[in-house]
């Protein structure tokens, strides 16, 4: 892997080819990231490069209204979050991952990684948490089939058999049955990137990437072009 970003989910619109013909996309704001820590192999044992996206706060002491008990507000970044950040010389980041670039050792502490490592045409691979939409039924989480709706029916949403009495005996692991669907690690690939605004950090990407607004999303260039 060559380049790769964090960004996040700003939403969908379409555009229009110089062809006229109209294209879905989604927009995401892609950076800037800054390197927060560079990995060598005589350090940790291999290559990597360690990048911060997005400001947050440090933590803030205050004092109630008697100015007697001072609390901590625990939204912002630890001392030792903060010791981090302020060895590599940038500012507390909210979101901080690792990216193993072949060209790791080229990078440098504070630098700075952009919109515009990737170009119009490119393949990329979008990586966030969908949507979550709690506890579902057997018909909503798999596509299974429903029952007759007539009156005498009484079977009209259920999941149906789950084993039979004397053989099996059992249930089968990997059975389809209601329980938590969505909010989970989903990766889109083979994306097109249709459009990127160097000024502003901005890529359009053609499709969906998973995850609501705000959500983190990672770009990668694709492990796998069309053939």
């Amino acid at each position: 892997m060559k380049k790769a970003i964090l960004a996040t989910k700003v939403g969908m619109t379409q555009i229009f080819n110089e062809d006229g013909s109209l294209v879905p996309v989604t927009v995401l704001q892609a950076g800037p990231c800054v390197v927060t820590q560079v990995k060598t192999n005589e350090n940790d044992g291999y290559e990597a490069v360690q990048v911060g996206f997005a400001e947050k706060k440090e933590r803030s002491v205050n004092k109630d209204k008697s100015g007697n008990r001072e609390y901590v507000h625990r939204h912002g970044v630890n001392k030792a979050l903060k010791g981090h950040f302020d060895k590599a010389g940038v500012s507390a980041k909210r979101y901080v991952r690792e990216f193993k670039f072949e060209n790791a050792a080229e990078y440098t502490l504070g630098q700075e990684i952009k919109a515009d490592i990737f170009a119009e045409g490119d393949k990329v691979d979008a990586t966030a948490i969908s949507k979550g939409k709690g506890f579902q039924g057997a018909i909503k989480r798999y596509g299974q089939h429903r029952g007759p709706m007539k009156h005498g029916s009484k079977f009209h949403r259920h999941q149906g058999s789950n084993g039979a009495c004397s053989s099996p005996s059992r249930v089968y692991k990997g059975k389809g049955m209601p329980g938590h669907m969505g909010h989970v690690k989903v990766t889109v690939q083979n994306l097109e990137v249709v459009r990127v605004d160097a000024e502003n950090n901005l890529l359009l990407v053609k499709g969906a990437v998973p995850g609501p607004k705000k959500a983190l999303v990672t770009i990668k260039e694709t492990v796998k072009a069309n053939a």
